[in-house]
């Protein structure tokens, strides 16, 4: 299958006066057109310093060291900046950041802003760029477009100023879209429908998405396969519904387990301590000091993420070596968990 972005062996570092804090230490992933993927894990875990990554958004003390993002079929970590920002930043990929109201300009008016991508990408006459403007704000279902047009960012609630990013990040007509935790700080209504309105605008635009959240119900509901992330690393990856119905990673079982679930009384089982300091992982498997399934081989050698059934992969040393566990999900290796999570 066509591939649309494909990240090989990223490692970006923070370079701080005594330490280096590896946040992206040796990420893999692939996408097709269309698809929608979640990256999930707790916060401190490196997602969205992948994504700033992939856009080379990272700024000093950060530095991308060594890996591939290839992008229909060119590498953008070797393309000269002015081409990136000519033929990539929001033009061929765009982002929806978490928080709008720090990423719109306070002092000009909405339809300002949403003209100038158009026009500066598209080299479009000013009156083109804002009919397109209008025309994308009718898209993320803003009401009365033409009077939002005037309004200025502190004028528009958390909803609106988010479709506002949607409809700037989707002007130009991207092939990625790549939304960063775009429901944070909204309420559980608003955050229901900007969800929906990604999932209409993926099938109307074509447009493959790549969501960061923390949120694994967000996920179930909206994307084809999931990337867990964890320390740095990816953990697993999978069809959405094999990995919640059968996780073979005991982080990602974990993390399912955190959340409340309806049918037992909202009941959530904890993971004890923290994500580790990037600047001093724990050797071997970096989940191994949170892990109650932890051997002696986990706290020596780091496990490789490999290939098992139907395309999914896992970085774990339980499905590696022994035939009577391979591909087996973490449920039928210990405590049994219930299937087909409600969210």
């Amino acid at each position: 299958m066509e591939r649309l972005l494909e990240v090989k062996e990223l490692q970006t570092y923070f370079f701080l006066r005594n330490d280096i804090a590896k946040a992206v230490d040796g990420v893999s992933f692939w996408m097709t057109p269309g698809e929608m993927v979640g990256l999930v894990g707790e916060s401190g875990s490196g997602k969205s310093v992948t994504v700033l990554s992939v856009l080379r958004l990272i700024q000093p003390p950060g530095r991308i060291v060594s890996g591939e993002v290839i992008f229909q079929g060119r590498d953008l970590l070797r393309l000269p900046e002015a081409e990136i920002n000519r033929t990539i930043r929001g033009q061929a990929i765009s982002m929806v950041f978490q928080n709008p109201s720090s990423c719109l300009n306070p002092v000009l008016k909405v339809g300002t802003q949403i003209s100038r991508v158009y026009s500066v990408h598209k080299k479009s006459s000013a009156g083109e760029a804002r009919d397109r403007a209008l025309e994308f704000l009718r898209l993320v279902q803003i009401p009365d477009p033409g009077r939002v047009m005037e309004r200025y960012p502190h004028q528009l609630s958390g909803g609106m100023s988010q479709r506002v990013m949607i409809a700037m990040a989707l002007i130009c007509e991207p092939a990625l879209v790549i939304a960063d935790e775009p429901t944070t700080g909204l309420d559980v209504t608003v955050q229901g429908q900007i969800l929906d309105l990604m999932r209409d605008l993926r099938h109307k635009t074509q447009a493959a998405q790549l969501l960061i959240t923390h949120d694994l119900g967000v996920v179930a509901e909206t994307c084809d396969r999931v990337l867990i992330m964890y320390c740095g690393k990816i953990v697993e990856v999978g069809e959405v519904g094999e990995i919640y119905s059968e996780p073979l990673h005991p982080y990602t079982d974990a993390l399912l387990r955190s959340v409340p679930d309806v049918r037992k009384d909202f009941r959530t089982t904890t993971i004890p301590g923290s994500v580790p300091d990037p600047r001093d992982p724990p050797s071997g498997c970096r989940f191994h000091p949170r892990c109650k399934h932890c051997m002696d081989v986990c706290r020596l050698e780091e496990p490789l993420l490999i290939s098992c059934q139907n395309g999914r992969q896992v970085a774990c040393h339980l499905l590696e070596g022994d035939s009577t566990r391979q591909n087996q999900p973490i449920s039928s290796q210990g405590e049994e968990r219930g299937r087909d999570r409600t969210f």
